[in-house]
């Protein structure tokens, strides 16, 4: 009973602190790392002890397969060089920099135990870096390098922490620890690749979405303890199942099973990412009342615990920027490499979480100094989370590094509808049907309304309500007066709860698309203008460039027919304006059409996109 409440508290803890962090713009990792803090000195509260296996086994796994889910394999597999040089290259250089540092600092120490806490402190931890990056808006390459390296740094620490408690004991050779980093690395990619071969296998037979999500949650402790019971890494061989598994998602997965996978780790990630940080705070109290008897002393305890943060710290920004060519690739802001900003935010967001400490508890009892040791673990999880973790929204401000604009990924939705449907509509032009009930226009009519949706959101007019939104407001209205007349039924019994709860759960899916849309559109608004970023392009934009579009506001051809328009486009080769295709007239298409002038660009203020309608491409 008394586990089961101090589960409950530490899970109604988590929820509320996290929301009281979002409300005031403070990062919940942060927050709650402090109240834990506090916490943990509260007489009346118990004291938790972070047991290495409650993580290792426990946490470890589902957090990294998450993070894996979310993962894009593509942008893993381009980034890879980045990612294993930081995952890898920097993780060593760090464990031997701390090493040094230990052990010259305090010689009775030892060579393995400097070299065990250099590998605790050496991996920066995923949760931390991912989330406060997201929250900060940093650039998406460097969000994806942190995410990759994150999944796979934890491997190669506690390969060498292994191997550095295993030296305590007998000696070790160059050649054995490379060997030992082998078997792990590939043993845990054959895991992952064969769990993700037998699960693809079942999941092509399973179809229920209830019993594929109970599939999931079995994935990522099955990986890992299979990989561990071979003696590799559990680590990597949840990340390449994850890795493999969310990438083919659309093809094994049905729609329904995808929907409730997504959901239900995002609920398990988001209480297992908090609680993380909460009970880091709580080992406050424990390992420094351990550390109070401690022969080194408070000044050197101290002294030592400032080095070690400031070699973690700084190693990592030695370690980038030597090799930023290889980091980020060379962009169009410098000839001669990426811009520095960019290489300086990847080594600033260094920050440790809870696979540090509960590494650090996995150093022997009978190490010298090892409450000294885990004091200086818990220093390097709080200092970079706090120096670095405060400090990184206000550099990124002051070093002006932009972050992903909703306008260019509102341009590339709407541009990738339009290809999709285009398929969609050549497919059904290959198939055979008898259609006496006109479903096919209809069905014609529902991907045009999806697609000018798409359109709409990227108008930058304030004032001016667009069909779209014209709809997701009515309908809003209609679905709240079609719940309430259906909960009215509910409460007379009359008909069966299934059908009530099946009608209900349709409403909350219409009402759900509708309310993330508009979400998205509120935030494209308060961006001014589109200035969409050059990538994909076609002959035909290469040859119309874009250019001053003309000072109007009106449609001529929509004057003419006394009918509305929505946005306005410009032809790039002859000048004519005309209506946008959610406009009833649709005249920059029959425009179009009629001349097969094939480039317009957007003739509405701010707005500086163009859209090719032979190739169906935007720049």
């Amino acid at each position: 009973m008394d586990i089961a409440l101090g589960l409950v508290a530490l899970v109604a803890t988590v929820i509320l602190v996290a929301a009281l962090a979002e409300r005031i713009s403070v990062p919940p990792p942060l927050a709650l790392i402090v109240v834990g803090v506090v916490v943990s000195y509260v007489p009346q509260i118990p004291e938790v002890t972070l047991e290495p296996e409650i993580v290792l086994l426990g946490l470890l796994p589902p957090l990294l397969y998450s993070a894996a889910l979310q993962t894009s394999l593509v942008d893993f597999n381009a980034n890879r060089r980045s990612i294993l040089l930081l995952s890898v290259g920097l993780v060593a250089f760090t464990t031997a920099g701390v090493a040094l540092v230990v052990h010259a600092m305090v010689p009775d120490v030892g060579w393995p135990a400097a070299f065990a806490i250099g590998a605790v402190v050496a991996p920066p931890d995923a949760v931390a870096a991912t989330t406060i990056g997201r929250r900060i808006g940093l650039p998406r390459r460097i969000v994806t390098i942190l995410e990759g390296e994150s999944l796979l740094n934890d491997a190669t620490a506690l390969v060498a922490l292994r191997t550095a408690v295993a030296a305590a004991g007998v000696g070790i050779t160059a050649q054995g620890v490379a060997l030992d980093f082998l078997v792990a690395a590939g043993g845990g990619a054959l895991v992952g690749v064969v769990t993700y071969l037998v699960v693809g296998r079942i999941r092509h037979h399973v179809t229920e979405p209830v019993l594929d999500t109970g599939i999931s949650l079995l994935i990522p402790f099955a990986a890992y303890l299979a990989a561990e019971e071979l003696h590799a890494s559990g680590v990597i061989g949840v990340v390449v199942a994850g890795l493999l598994l969310g990438h083919r998602a659309p093809v094994l997965q049905t729609a329904q099973s995808r929907i409730a996978e997504r959901t239900n780790w995002r609920t398990i990630a988001f209480v297992l990412e908090n609680a993380v940080f909460l009970l880091i705070g709580l080992q406050a109290h424990l390992l420094v009342a351990d550390v109070g008897d401690s022969e080194l002393g408070v000044p050197m305890v101290i002294a030592l615990c400032a080095a070690t943060l400031a070699t973690v710290i700084v190693l990592r920004l030695a370690w980038v920027f030597p090799v930023r060519y290889l980091l980020i690739r060379p962009g169009s802001a410098s000839a001669g490499g990426p811009p520095w900003p960019y290489t300086f935010l990847l080594g600033w967001a260094g920050m440790r979480g809870v696979v540090t400490l509960a590494a650090a508890f996995v150093i022997p009892e009978d190490t010298p100094h090892r409450e000294v040791l885990l004091v200086v673990a818990f220093s390097v999880v709080a200092g970079t989370l706090f120096i670095q973790g405060l400090s990184l929204p206000w550099l990124t401000r002051r070093l002006r590094v932009p972050g992903p604009d909703p306008m260019d990924d509102a341009l590339a939705r709407a541009t990738l509808l339009q290809k999709a449907s285009q398929a969609g509509f050549e497919r059904l032009e290959q198939l055979e049907y008898e259609d006496p009930h006109g479903m096919v226009d209809a069905i014609r009519t529902r991907i045009d309304q999806r697609n000018f949706a798409a359109w709409e959101r990227l108008g930058t007019t304030a004032d001016e309500e667009t069909p779209s939104e014209l709809y997701a407001r009515v309908r809003t209205e209609m679905i709240a007066a079609e719940r309430e007349r259906i909960l009215d039924i509910r409460r007379s019994g009359r008909i069966a709860s299934e059908v009530i709860a099946e009608v209900l759960a349709t409403l909350d899916v219409e009402e759900s698309m509708i309310d993330v849309a508009t979400a998205e559109r509120d935030e494209l608004r308060s961006y001014g203008s589109l200035h969409f970023k050059a990538g994909e392009e076609c002959d035909d934009l290469r040859e119309h460039p874009a250019v001053e579009t003309v000072h109007t506001n009106t449609c001529p051809d929509c004057l003419r027919e006394g009918t509305r328009w929505v946005a306005l486009r410009q032809c790039l080769a002859c000048g004519h304006v005309g209506c946008c295709d959610s406009s009833p007239g649709q005249h920059a298409t029959r425009h179009f059409r009629d001349t097969t002038h094939p480039v317009m660009q957007s003739a509405e203020p701010d707005e500086h996109w163009r859209w090719c309608f032979v190739h169906h491409v935007t720049a």
